[in-house]
């Protein structure tokens, strides 16, 4: 049995303003927007407020270009809140940097005053939304597709010895180092773009499904948290879309006799094979159907631009590929348990409805119920066609960019244009092009390598910092509801924070229903799921939507953080496997090989 392990019990986190900088990371907060780090500034207000480490999104430490998504999602997330739908009892949620990771603190609204007179405003709006959502959710597939075009359109490539004459004779007026610093703010503002229309839609699926789970919690007193989220359960979402098409070429390629060509090698040398091979180009065929848009899809949450996707790293998919080979060989069925998901659904909604007493409350139940059915694939899907198609293809543009810094000798390696701010890339670029127009040498040479070389040193010292989950006073009861149902932050999670967890049994939400004992497979990158065998359980700080195909090894799973939905619990209600989330501190508790006792029921994770 292991040992149980408890710190010595504490009230409070630390202060932003007690953290020390970790030693070789002095300056750190040059690395950031002036506004995105804690100051004297503004110290009364961030003192006074409570802060979390989002684990969930920004698991380590931020370069200094890729805050950009996490300052893009933090904005556009508030102002719907804030300034679209008036959300009655929230406003939007603040966001800083400390020592390279992300902390969040939901602004929520405690006077019932206010509340009431946001209200009106609210359902006027909001309802909108609610009695045309199929229409509008189809408008938004239509303008977010078209933005991801026209994000693709954009090029980037190293400023001309001499400019083209075609360039003189069609009286154009405008160069080609103009159109390399305006393709890069539209880069910018196309990025920007598919953040507002993220959360034209997110906020108010989550509303809906709060007000759906607030009148279950208060009609059924006794239901439990996964109860409710089931009865919404077993909906097909885009989301699942990437892995059912490797399911589908894993059965292609058995029906066509290929399934020894893909059997070995690199993703490249199978390729190669294929192509010779009898029936070989009619797979291939499949797999250039599959990639587009299928493949543009993360191994981590998309918001670093290291995180392979799999159209630019086939080897990812293909480990996933061989696997579903191998079971479709074996006569497996690969299918997600969806009748069986949907009988157990209908079936709780039907005996939930007939314990209510008025025909009234039957009726509310059954709109509200309907009405997150509705809203629920868009919780989903959103998350494929911005964290994981945008952002594949602006982190593939920035690439190109990154390619002309290094030919003009700014940077010695195509991805150190990622220690570059995204409003210092501007000034280095007119650098470029002034040094261009001009016939003489630019500073970006000498500057930025020597420059990159410092920021490289900081961010290695930060990556040695452990973060702690959370800075401040806790409130006396969480009552935010994205922060519970998203992030996983309840009082009792941040009371387990607090006393530094347990060794032998771990609490968290009871994300997905069932008990289940295997040895346990700690992966804390999707660099580490080769390695996950069948029959083991997945211990994880939190699962990226790629990472679908490992659940059909899996028993079940357990993650450090986030709450009822977050993906690892969605996902592991729609594979039919038991999970335990947001549990604190399963990866460090927990060692690959312990085996360990899931209970998605009651919602621990022991290790026996």
């Amino acid at each position: 049995m292991a040992t149980i392990v408890q710190a010595k019990a504490q009230t409070r986190f630390p202060s932003p303003f007690e953290v020390k900088t970790p030693p070789g990371a002095e300056g750190w907060q040059g690395l950031y927007p002036y506004y995105t780090v804690f100051s004297e500034d503004r110290r009364a207000e961030e003192e006074a407020a409570f802060w979390f480490q989002d684990g969930v999104h920004w698991r380590e430490v931020l370069y200094p270009f890729d805050s950009i998504f996490m300052e893009f999602a933090l904005k556009c997330l508030s102002q719907y809140n804030t300034r679209f739908y008036i959300i009655p009892p929230a406003m939007g949620v603040d966001y800083r940097i400390l020592n390279g990771y992300t902390y969040l603190s939901p602004v929520g609204i405690a006077d019932p005053a206010v509340i009431g007179a946001r209200v009106p405003h609210f359902l006027e709006r909001a309802g909108y939304y609610f009695q045309n959502w199929d229409g509008l959710y189809a408008k938004w597939l239509v303008k977010m597709k078209a933005l991801i075009a026209e994000l693709d359109t954009l090029s980037f490539s190293p400023l001309p010895e001499m400019e083209d004459t075609a360039l003189v004779t069609g009286g154009r007026g405008l160069s080609s180092s103009f159109d390399l610093m305006s393709r890069y703010d539209k880069l910018i503002e196309l990025g920007l773009t598919g953040w507002q229309y993220h959360f034209e839609f997110l906020n108010l699926g989550y509303a809906a499904y709060l007000d759906y789970f607030g009148f279950c919690k208060q009609a059924f007193p006794d239901i439990r948290d996964q109860t409710i989220a089931k009865m919404v359960s077993g909906i097909e979402v885009d989301l699942f879309r990437p892995d059912d098409e490797l399911k589908r070429l894993a059965r292609a390629a058995v029906k066509l006799g290929v399934a020894g060509d893909l059997r070995s090698g690199t993703a490249a040398e199978a390729i190669a094979r294929l192509e010779k091979a009898k029936n070989g180009p009619e797979w291939l065929a499949e797999l250039e159907k599959s990639k587009t848009p299928w493949f543009n899809f993360s191994g981590g949450t998309g918001f670093y631009h290291h995180d392979l996707v799999w159209a630019d790293h086939l080897d990812v998919p293909f480990t996933f590929l061989r696997n579903y080979v191998a079971k479709v060989e074996a006569g497996e069925d690969l299918s997600r348990p969806l009748d069986a998901i949907r009988a157990e659904r209908d079936r709780l909604a039907t005996e939930y409805t007939a314990l209510l007493s008025t025909e009234e409350d039957r009726k509310t139940f059954q709109g509200k119920l309907g009405l997150a059915r509705t809203v629920f694939p868009y919780i989903e899907n959103h998350n494929f066609y911005v964290e994981h198609w945008h952002h594949a293809v602006f982190w593939r543009k920035m690439r190109q960019l990154g390619k002309v810094f290094v030919s003009a000798g700014f940077t010695s390696a195509v991805d150190d244009i990622f220690y570059l701010r995204r409003d210092e890339i501007p000034v280095a670029l007119f650098d470029m092009s002034s040094a261009w127009a001009v016939g003489t040498s630019a500073r970006g040479p000498k500057y930025w390598p020597r420059e990159i070389a410092r920021r490289k040193g900081i961010a290695d010292a930060l990556r040695r910092w452990s973060p702690p989950p959370a800075l401040g006073v806790p409130p006396a009861v969480v009552t935010e509801p994205f922060t519970i149902m998203l992030w996983g932050i309840t009082t009792d999670s941040i009371n387990t924070w607090l006393g530094g967890g347990v060794g032998a049994t771990l609490k968290g939400f009871a994300a997905s229903p069932g008990v289940v004992e295997g040895p346990a497979r700690v992966v804390t990158s999707a660099a580490d799921l080769d390695q996950v065998l069948d029959g083991e359980i997945l211990v994880c700080p939190i699962t990226a939507p790629s990472w679908a195909p490992i659940f059909s090894r899996i028993k079940g799973a357990v993650t450090d953080v986030g709450g009822m939905m977050s993906h690892a619990a969605i996902v592991c209600r729609e594979y039919g496997l038991p999970a335990v989330v947001g549990t604190g501190f399963a990866t460090r508790q927990i060692k690959t090989g312990q085996m360990v006792r899931v209970d998605g029921n009651a919602g621990t994770a022991t290790i026996l």
